[in-house]
């Protein structure tokens, strides 16, 4: 190789992309050292998307501004951070799921006499009512409480207000009748002028507290924790962190359900699991 061909000049467009990629590092450390929400594991790929909808939303040219931004404003980071971390759930994501949790999973919670169950990257909580409304119809919800943990503050608080469009109530109810739902999904939530709302007795049994899995410690030990479409965001090393957090935070003979697109496989605790049913995701701890 030529001493030329080793000092050649990156393309305009190579120096933009070297340039956004400094800036993303320096944002991510600087939040996480402002706020002690660390982001830097997530997928860089779907970072990038995000945050460049964040500068348009804030109409901010640069991710440097993003960064000052952010640094200054709490309000600012909190849109930000409800951006970066918010997953699409919606009621009922994946009837089959719901249906194999209340055919597979639910009978063997009655043979507890109380059970903690984790729903860890609630989002907005759709995945939360939607697990209530299961229990509900089993006759379990007096012996359960539901804990429903986000990073987003912003996001939690959508979740504990319960409130969903009104125009998704067609689609909700096809969905929560593919998943067994025996009478209908108004029956457990209200219409109203500001839209669907979970009704209280769905609500009773529920904690929503913020817990971030890149940094936090296991806060209980669960029957099951549902941790799914939240690792599809995480890079391989925060994924085997996580992983090693829901073990640590599961029961022996406890319940762990997967996102469609998430696997064990890679993560380190393959041999501690056995499936429960692979098509829905649902693994069982052995010891």
């Amino acid at each position: 190789m030529t001493f030329e061909a080793q000092q050649r000049v990156p393309s305009a467009a190579e120096a933009e992309w070297g340039v956004e990629d400094l800036e993303i590092d320096l944002l991510l450390e600087g939040i996480a050292r402002r706020y002690g929400s660390d982001l830097r594991g997530y997928a860089r790929s779907a970072l990038k998307h995000r945050i460049r909808g964040a500068l348009d939303r804030e109409g901010l040219g640069s991710v440097s501004a993003l960064q000052a931004h952010v640094l200054r404003d709490a309000s600012a980071m909190a849109r930000l951070l409800a951006a970066l971390t918010t997953n699409v759930h919606g009621m009922f994501r994946d009837p089959g799921f719901y249906l194999t949790l209340r055919r597979r999973v639910l009978p063997l919670l009655r043979t507890y006499p109380f059970v903690r169950i984790w729903i860890a990257g609630c989002s907005t909580g759709e995945e939360v009512y939607s697990t209530a409304i299961l229990l509900a119809e089993e006759g379990l919800s007096a012996r359960v409480r539901l804990y429903a943990t986000d990073l987003s503050e912003a996001v939690l608080a959508q979740a504990k207000a319960g409130v969903m469009p009104s125009e998704l109530l067609e689609t909700y109810e096809a969905r929560y009748l593919e998943a067994g739902g025996r009478r209908s999904l108004t029956d457990h939530l209200a219409v109203g002028s500001d839209g669907l709302t979970a009704r209280a007795s769905l609500r009773d049994n529920v904690v929503f507290g913020q817990h971030d899995l890149a940094t936090d410690r296991s806060f209980n030990e669960f029957n099951v924790i549902l941790c799914r479409n939240v690792m599809i965001h995480f890079g391989a090393a925060l994924r085997r962190r996580v992983h090693e957090l829901l073990d640590e935070s599961l029961c022996r003979l406890g319940i762990l359900g997967l996102g469609a697109r998430e696997t064990l496989r890679g993560s380190g605790f393959e041999d501690r699991y056995e499936s429960l049913d692979d098509e829905a995701r649902l693994y069982r701890r052995l010891g």
